[in-house]
């Protein structure tokens, strides 16, 4: 028998097993309902009493302004005894009532979310509305007043001999510091690198002694006013409310420290990681612009700016990871200043993008490198310097030359020292020699003067052109090798010189005029006045 009654049992709970899970299931979502219920505080004189929800037509804020409201207005009420305070169970709810004035009531939704009976919960609001009312009656008696008086002026007196203690302690130490270690105070080095003066030092300690003062002034008057404040019916609930104004802000900013806990290590990690990446990145390129490695069709040269390249996008790829890490990211405020300052930087920063696209477009295209001798347009000189945003070049006039590289990319660039490291660069000059001296004797005249040119190559000879048969002479360029680009200027001198004096010397007249008819006596420098006052002749040399 009891077997049957076993099985019959067993049955009846597997039966129950579906609704009881079937229950539950619609339990959850009550009971989740019921803890995300939005409630406001019932407070008086600072003090709360407890909280009440609301419902979508009257929220639990607005409720909680009327009930207190209520109360308020039983307690300023002499007329109305503490007595007649009481609860009425009436049409599914109950109301807590002063003699026949309603202060509130409560219904199921309120026992609910308490966990109570809707009776209990109304009964323990009034217990504690009675309590509310006896206190605002017997803080505002004139004995109560003259104690709360008297307190507060004997806490003003103690928190004005707080402050005078404090100026006096604060002073004499700020004394001996001055008088005992000041004059004991040093720079902080290594070695003799001075990593801190030591003024830098005096004023990080009188810094960190102000600050200390500070924060110990703040405490005492934060001590005062809560307790002052705390001390009268109509101020007291400002007394916790000084307290949270002033710590509020460090509290919110310490729990999102706290919060930022698990980004920051994660932005940690990519900082390290990234800042170990360039460094590898930075020794490889580092070994190919020393030649340690070697890449066909890869300079040297280009080592540095293409390691600037890949920074920047190693940066920018971890910025962009790092982003809905950082604190504040996806605030409103955040993003409108990202954007405020996307469109300022795309607004005022056209013309520098561009020069700095020129400047590496100059750098892979292998147009000049430092030290080469160039001319950009009307710049000639030696460069200095080629940067993202300008290149700086030296005139032979010793003047600093800053040429933007997006005008550089747009105009043409004449390197006279790429080709002359292996093939030579070639001197060239122009002179225009009447029709009546051969042409001959022009050509031997001129690879004279050529050879007398220091500097000038002597394999590949020079030679010479006839680039014009113009209307009154023939114009004639001689051409000469040099590898010191560096001297041509100074080369170019010494040919002139030369060809001047050769021409003199086989009295060859340099012109090329428009005339009407040859002159009585050719235009040429006789040998013995070569050395005509002021100048002085070599020593050694004959004029005659």
């Amino acid at each position: 028998m009891s077997a049957r009654y076993l099985k019959l049992l067993w049955i009846s709970l597997i039966l129950m097993l579906p609704a009881a899970s079937q229950l539950a299931a619609q339990d959850v979502p009550a009971v989740t309902a019921e803890a995300e219920a939005v409630t406001a505080p019932v407070h008086l004189d600072g003090v709360v009493l407890f909280r009440v929800r609301g419902v979508s037509s009257f929220p639990a804020d607005a409720r909680a302004r009327a009930i207190r409201g209520h109360i308020r207005a039983v307690a300023a009420n002499p007329g109305v005894s503490i007595e007649s305070l009481h609860t009425v169970d009436l049409d599914g709810v109950t109301r807590i009532l002063a003699g026949t004035q309603p202060i509130m009531t409560v219904v199921d939704a309120d026992a609910l979310l308490e966990q109570v009976r809707r009776a209990e919960l109304a009964q323990v609001h009034m217990l504690r509305i009675r309590q509310a009312v006896n206190d605002y009656r017997a803080a505002r008696t004139p004995a109560a007043m003259w104690r709360a008086a008297g307190t507060s002026l004997a806490a003003s007196l103690v928190f004005l001999l707080a402050v005078v203690t404090v100026v006096w302690v604060w002073r004499r130490l700020d004394r001996f510091l001055h008088d005992r270690l000041k004059a004991r105070i040093g720079s902080v080095g290594i070695q003799a690198f001075e990593v801190m003066r030591a003024e830098r030092v005096w004023k990080a300690l009188r810094g960190g002694v102000f600050a200390l003062r500070t924060v110990t002034f703040v405490v005492i008057g934060l001590a005062y006013l809560t307790f002052v404040l705390a001390q009268l019916p109509w101020t007291r609930g400002l007394s916790s409310d000084v307290v949270s104004f002033m710590l509020g802000p460090l509290e919110t900013m310490a729990q999102g420290l706290v919060d930022f806990i698990p980004s920051l290590l994660f932005l940690l990690v990519l900082f390290l990681i990234v800042r170990f990446g360039l460094k590898l990145i930075r020794l490889f390129f580092d070994a190919v612009r020393h030649g340690s490695v070697n890449f066909e069709g890869f300079d040297a040269e280009w080592a540095d700016p293409t390691y600037n390249l890949l920074r920047v996008a190693i940066v920018a790829f971890a910025l962009v990871v790092a982003y809905p890490y950082i604190p504040g990211s996806d605030t409103a405020a955040f993003k409108g200043i990202s954007l405020f300052a996307g469109i300022v930087f795309s607004l005022g920063s056209s013309s520098a993008i561009s020069n700095i696209v020129a400047g590496y477009m100059l750098t892979y295209r292998r147009a000049m490198k430092v030290g080469d001798r160039v001319r950009i347009g009307e710049a000639f000189g030696e460069v200095l310097a080629v940067r993202l945003q300008v290149t700086h070049m030296r005139s032979f006039k010793n003047e600093e030359i800053i040429i933007p590289n997006s005008q550089i990319l747009g105009t043409e660039v004449i390197n006279y020292s790429s080709l002359a490291r292996t093939r030579g660069l070639i001197l060239h000059t122009e002179i225009g020699i009447g029709y009546e001296t051969p042409w001959r004797q022009v050509e031997a005249m001129l690879m004279a003067a050529a050879d007398r040119t220091d500097g000038l190559a002597k394999e590949p000879r020079p030679f010479v052109l006839q680039k014009k048969l113009g209307d009154f002479a023939v114009t004639y360029e001689i051409n000469a090798f040099c590898n010191e680009v560096t001297r041509m200027h100074l080369m170019y001198t010494d040919l002139h010189r030369h060809i001047l004096d050769v021409f003199n010397e086989y009295g060859v007249q340099i012109m090329t005029p428009a005339y009407e008819g040859d002159p009585e006596v050719p235009k040429v420098v006789a040998q013995k006045d070569w050395h005509t006052a002021p100048a002085v002749p070599p020593q050694g040399s004959s004029t005659s």
